[in-house]
Formats: structure tokens, sequence, C-alpha cells
């Protein structure tokens, strides 16, 4: 199982609108192709970030999975053009469980 942890920094006075809008319109269709681990956005420390972790058996099904959703009509008419003008920057890192890690 691997993990990948996607942080975006969203333009200021955007986090809320972006935050309703991925779990109005982005969430449904992005869970055809991934398993939400977690959603949470920053309090202290660098502000106006949302962090989601996704999970997949390994790297080649995220490949998969992630070539499904760019070729998603949805996801492609519906949440990218609006959720990108509320976007400064994102980031994805894969990570990987250690042997105790309670989530695996």
């Amino acid at each position: 199982m691997i993990f990948e942890m996607r942080t975006y920094t969203i333009k200021i006075g955007q986090l809320n609108n972006y935050i309703n809008h991925f779990e109005k319109i982005g969430m449904p269709i992005i869970s055809k192709y991934a398993t939400l681990i977690g959603y949470w956005y920053t309090e202290i420390g660098e502000l106006n970030q949302v962090i989601q972790i996704w999970s997949y058996s390994d790297l080649n099904e995220r490949s998969e999975k992630r070539e499904e959703l760019y070729k998603d009509a949805s996801w492609l008419s519906e949440f990218i053009p609006k959720a990108m003008q509320m976007l400064e920057k994102q980031e994805s890192k894969i990570i990987i469980p250690s042997n105790f890690s309670p989530i695996k």
C-alpha cells in the first residue's frame, strides 16, 4: 500500500470556497478513482493549505487511476476550471507507511 499526500496552497480568501467546491463537485468524481484517507486544512503555520491523503495498492494503480481521472469529462469540465482559479500551488508526495504505522 502506498499513499499520496497532496498539499494545495489556496489563494487568500478562497479556502472555504475551495473546500466547498471539492466536497460538492470534486469528491464525488475523484472517489471513483481513489480512496480518500483524510482531508485537512491548516490553522497554524503556513495558512490557506489543504492536505489530502489518498491510498493506492502501488504506483502502477496510482498511475492508472490518475490517467482515468484525467480523462473524466466531469472532472475536466465541472471541477478543474473553477478549482484552478483558486490555487496558488500544489505539491504531491508518495509516502509509504512504516511497519508500526497504525495506517497501512
